[in-house]
């Protein structure tokens, strides 16, 4: 999903400039508290953002023609590979804004370009599922070299070691227990479900949990080890096979959360959440599980991740870990690379690939035994929770969170779904063994 690369010189026909005309759906502009989103109230000017802009616009029309969405403009043209009313459609309302913040900078400027509402969509993980699916071939290959000249490497602040994880947590996680209780199903789990035929999402997320727990070989008696707790809905669920477990966040709202939602549950003297760094844990387990952690390591800790791991199972122990993942050579190329969602959602994140998974799990001597895709899972997840987020609006809002905050988080949720729609993005629950005698 790149637009800021320059088109090829004889690629596409001449056309008119993308003439500016703001005139948003309600006929007025969404209001931007610059103090809280400088970036985003702030419409890059000057010489420089006036060419970018315009090399943008031209990149832009390149690549949308080349994709199955129609874009239609202010002034009623319609751009895209796709003129249909039926087609995913992009409705752009200010269109100089818009490019000059791709121009400027990238993926970064399109997504804070549709917070400042200079675009919208009605169908925006649609949408954004073509942009997915045409990501290898909207920028003509000889361009290709030039991607790491333009793209913003991410800030060493962000960077997920010992001094920086905790506050990368915080600022996602610890946002407001009662936000994310607006949109997540009872059990309180952030990750994907795992849906059977006729589940609700409820019913999906203890599947979803009972299949990792089940793979980690949890019954009565097992000591469990969970990397990263959320809100303690897979902790409560091995207490009740009757496991000891113990579960470790470094997000003091989930920690607080869980912990007292285990004491109501009864369950308090088996399962309990500690504010700890997963470099930090000791002891031996019988079972390690860890849903969604990964992405928050950072593939420069993978090895530090699994070797973790591999030190808390005794000989013959079993983890399981939820993953999202992307393709191997994607993983490689945008492993240091600043996203909109690094950020505005998860700050020093990284995805992994299934490979990279699997090399450095067998260096921590952890051998792989089972591994199942549930991509199409998170898409009806995602889909399930944006709608759940769009009718609790009022409610965000009396959480003093702004419009653009809940622009933002809109989003979040489509092009997270879009992705997975696209199969850009997948998620794994990967099985993996600690060879040697039981102890």
């Amino acid at each position: 999903m790149t637009f800021y690369r320059t088109a090829p010189r004889a690629a596409t026909p001449r056309m008119r400039p993308l003439h500016s005309r703001t005139a948003r759906r309600d006929g007025s502009s969404p209001s931007i508290d610059p103090t809280r989103w400088p970036d985003v109230a702030r419409t890059p000017r000057g010489r420089l953002a006036v060419a970018s802009g315009a090399i943008a616009a031209r990149v832009f029309r390149y690549a949308v023609s080349r994709l199955q969405i129609r874009v239609l403009l202010p002034d009623g043209r319609v751009l895209g590979g796709d003129r249909r009313a039926c087609a995913p459609t992009m409705t752009i309302h200010d269109p100089t804004a818009m490019m000059r913040r791709i121009g400027t900078a990238g993926m970064i400027g399109f997504g804070e370009s549709y917070l400042a509402g200079e675009w919208d969509s009605d169908e925006l993980a649609l949408l954004i599922e073509q942009f997915a699916r045409g990501v290898e071939i909207l920028v003509p290959r000889p361009l290709h070299a030039l991607r790491g000249l333009v793209l913003q490497r991410q800030p060493s602040a962000d960077r997920p070691d010992r001094a920086h994880s905790r506050s990368n947590v915080e600022r996602h996680y610890d946002l407001s227990n009662e936000l994310f209780a607006s949109f997540l199903d009872e059990t309180m789990s952030y990750s994907s479900a795992l849906f059977g035929p006729g589940d609700d999402l409820v019913t999906a997320q203890r599947r979803k949990m009972d299949r990792l727990l089940d793979e980690a070989g949890v019954t009565s008696g097992t000591a469990l080890l969970e990397i990263g707790s959320g809100w303690g809905g897979s902790a409560l669920r091995a207490a009740r096979r009757g496991a000891t477990v113990r579960s470790i966040t470094l997000s003091e709202q989930q920690q607080e959360w869980a912990n007292a939602m285990l004491a109501t549950e009864g369950a308090s003297s088996t399962a309990h959440v500690d504010l700890r760094d997963y470099r930090d844990v000791e002891g031996r387990y019988d079972a390690v599980v860890s849903v969604e952690m990964i992405e928050a390591v950072g593939l420069d800790f993978l090895d530090t991740y699994f070797a973790k791991i591999a030190d808390a199972l005794r000989p013959g122990g079993r983890a399981a870990i939820q993953a999202i993942v992307i393709p191997h050579h994607r993983a490689l190329t945008t492993q240091h690379t600043y996203t909109w969602i690094h950020k505005y959602i998860f700050p020093g994140g990284a995805l992994p690939s299934v490979r990279l998974i699997t090399e450095s799990a067998a260096k921590a001597g952890l051998r792989v035994t089972g591994d199942l895709a549930l991509g199409e899972s998170y898409v009806r997840t995602l889909d399930t929770w944006a709608d759940r987020f769009a009718e609790q609006a009022s409610h965000v809002d009396d959480l003093g969170f702004d419009e653009t905050f809940r622009r933002m988080w809109d989003f979040y949720l489509r092009y997270s779904e879009g992705g997975f729609r696209a199969g850009y993005l997948d998620v794994h629950q990967i099985t993996l063994v600690r060879d040697g005698e039981t102890a």
